[in-house]
């Protein structure tokens, strides 16, 4: 069985790895099941923090504003991981998002993982729900902090030793790495379609956007243009 692993966990954005963006990443290095080493930071999305994850989260734009952006960030943290087995609750939620962050900044990231959440379908199968706050319930872990990463992660770490405690001398070929692969979708820039119509939103609406129009997606360019149509009304400018 796996003893020694590094236990990770993200908040984000939203959901999609590709059009969202880490906000936090905590990780937890583990020896024989014993923490040795933390990894705790705010990352700087470059945009604003949709409410729900604020409410979510307890995270503001303000905690961000100063943080480091994602290009820093992610090789921080790939630098904490080098080498170690990841662990986590619905790990290739976190994998995907840390992996398509990777490869937009060039730097590679393992494959290595354990899923505490694959783990519970298959020992608890039982059990309705499975999520990070019922087993914690379950087991009785207190996580005051849900929901923010290095607390998180803590979390995920105690539920897998509970799990070896319990399981781990009749299953002991379940607790073993598995290879995670994200393939990220690929994003087509904006078009100069685009731009041009965004452009005129911003001027007539004297708007300041976070992210330089260049260095949005096509997708992302569609939503930012949804958003402020919704909110000021539609531009006097043609497409």
């Amino acid at each position: 069985m796996i003893r020694s692993y590094l236990a990770v966990d993200i908040e984000t954005t939203g959901l999609s790895p590709e059009q969202d963006r880490i906000i936090e990443i905590g990780a937890v290095r583990y020896i024989e099941g014993t923490a040795k080493e933390e990894f705790s930071m705010f990352v700087n999305p470059e945009r604003k923090l949709p409410e729900r994850i604020q409410n979510l989260t307890g995270i503001t734009d303000e905690m961000l504003n100063d943080a480091p952006k994602e290009k820093e960030a992610i090789k921080k943290i790939l630098e904490f991981c080098d080498g170690w087995i990841l662990l986590g609750h619905n790990l290739p939620f976190d994998y995907s998002f840390l992996k398509t962050a990777a490869i937009r900044n060039e730097v590679d990231l393992g494959q290595r993982g354990i899923d505490t959440l694959a783990l519970c379908r298959t020992l608890h199968s039982e059990l309705s729900t499975r999520n990070l706050a019922a087993m914690c319930s379950y087991y009785g872990i207190v996580n005051e902090r849900a929901h923010r990463a290095l607390e998180d992660a803590k979390a995920a770490a105690k539920l897998y030793e509970c799990l070896i405690e319990r399981f781990g001398t009749n299953h002991s070929e379940l607790f073993q790495e598995t290879l995670f692969q994200y393939h990220p979708k690929k994003q087509e820039p904006i078009t100069q379609k685009q731009k041009k119509y965004l452009l005129g939103l911003i001027q007539q609406y004297q708007l300041n956007l976070e992210q330089e129009v260049d260095q949005l997606t096509k997708s992302e360019a569609s939503r930012k243009i949804d958003h402020i149509i919704s909110t000021y009304g539609r531009t006097i400018v043609h497409k």
